[in-house]
């Protein structure tokens, strides 16, 4: 990120230790470091969510073209963008699926065997 020597970070040191003193020191680098850290870390959010929105951008713009296509002769960039919305949709509505699929499958077991009454004796 910076080109910074050796020579330069000691310069950097002894300036901060005679301006800062001993004491001091050590709070500064923790603070600059921290800062630095949070930086950093929004700017890779900021990058990840970019990338993300230009990737939907795009598959938007996909979508359209063939729409205006009517979805038939798409190039393979078009099938690929159009496959990957329809993978997107499902794995959203899969987890949605699954939870039907295991309260139909509780609710089918305990319709299968009714509980069985046991026969009175009438002696």
């Amino acid at each position: 990120m910076f080109d910074i020597g050796f020579w330069e970070l000691v310069v950097i040191s002894v300036v901060g230790l005679l301006v800062l003193g001993p004491e001091r020191l050590p709070v500064a680098i923790r603070t600059v470091s921290r800062l630095f850290r949070t930086v950093r870390n929004t700017a890779n959010a900021v990058k990840t969510e970019l990338a993300q929105e230009l990737k939907m951008e795009e598959l938007h713009r996909d979508l359209k073209k063939a729409e205006q296509l009517g979805m038939q002769n798409l190039s393979p960039e078009l099938q690929e963008s159009i496959d990957q919305l329809k993978d997107a949709a499902a794995s959203v509505n899969r987890p949605y699926e699954s939870k039907d699929a295991k309260g139909a499958d509780l609710r089918h077991t305990e319709t299968d065997a009714p509980p069985s009454k046991a026969p009175q004796d009438k002696s």
